[in-house]
């Protein structure tokens, strides 16, 4: 546990880190060291190219210029792949739905550094909310806004189906899999982070949502549950990370039944089929988002969505 304790602290500290893998490339290996060669920059910086669709508006940088410590996941794979490798599927029809949606804000639960939110904020003008918990990648989210100019709040907080506080788990695989679910990934250690419903959120921030994307790791039945008014009352498109075997599914299809969500799974080439249940997932890790609709998407809507896909497809390294 003291080795998993002392982990868990260089972790949360870059500082400390740098200088730890700094000591550790000059011990042999038997003995704890690291290839020189394998170690992240300190701090990783690069421009990340953003897409625009062929006819649409023109709002925003054409270009991102992403700062974020050298060994966060997300950043790492944005400069490794581009847009184009992360979760282009899931990319596409979020874009397609914010030029397709009523007005409203944009949530983004589970952000990490903000990729979802920091493209609504770059691609519209409708209010953006980011909810990141884990205290270092929510500075660094609102570092990458500040950055680049875009109106983006960042909320360090946790959404679930009740209020109060709760541990979150830091993961011992990567840092885009913390969560508030016992159990999900080895721990590292754990901090305690305010905890809201999205119902109750919403209610004190006097924001009505249009579209809300849920990735938290295994506990997206939980943010759910919390924002069942919100569902019921406003309507919005719903995009959701599905984790396979982990009663999410099931979770999910009772809360969702009784409101008459379309499902739909992002994974292959588009337009994407309704859903009887929310089963199953892609191939690819990325092929695990679902949207949820609260009307049937037309013809015109698959057909923005294609035209974000070639975009999308465009943002390489």
């Amino acid at each position: 546990m003291v080795p998993d304790q002392v982990r868990a602290f260089v972790r949360r500290h870059p500082a400390i880190r740098h200088a730890t893998r700094r000591i550790r490339v000059h011990l042999p290996e038997r003995l704890g060291g690291l290839d020189p060669a394998r170690v992240p920059p300190r701090v990783r910086v690069f421009d990340l190219r953003l897409p625009r669709r062929p006819g649409g508006p023109a709002i925003g940088p054409d270009v991102l210029r992403v700062r974020a410590p050298g060994d966060y996941w997300v950043p790492r794979h944005l400069e490794r792949t581009g847009l184009a490798g992360y979760e282009p599927e899931a990319l596409s029809c979020f874009l397609a739905t914010l030029d397709h949606a009523r007005p409203g804000a944009v949530l983004d639960v589970g952000a990490n550094v903000g990729v979802y939110s920091v493209l609504a904020a770059a691609r519209t003008y409708r209010p953006v909310h980011a909810f990141e918990p884990t205290p270092e990648i929510a500075v660094t989210a609102r570092a990458i806004a500040a950055d680049n100019d875009l109106d983006l709040r960042v909320e360090e907080l946790a959404l679930s189906n009740h209020t109060g506080s709760a541990w979150l788990r830091l993961s011992a695989t990567t840092d885009a899999s913390n969560s508030l679910a016992s159990g999900y990934r080895r721990e590292l250690g754990r901090i305690q982070v305010p905890l809201d419903t999205l119902a109750h959120w919403r209610e004190r921030a006097c924001v009505v949502p249009a579209v809300v994307k849920i990735d938290t790791e295994t506990t997206e039945p939980d943010v759910i549950a919390g924002g069942l008014e919100v569902l019921r009352r406003f309507r919005p498109w719903v995009f959701c990370d599905v984790l396979p075997d982990h009663s999410v599914q099931e979770r999910l299809m009772a809360l969702l039944e009784p409101l008459g969500y379309g499902w739909y799974h992002l994974c292959g080439d588009p337009p994407y089929p309704a859903r009887d249940s929310i089963s199953g997932h892609g191939p690819k890790a990325r092929e695990r988002m679902w949207m949820f609709a609260p009307d049937s998407p037309g013809p015109r809507f698959w057909r923005t969505v294609l035209g974000w896909r070639e975009a999308v497809g465009a943002c390489l390294p």
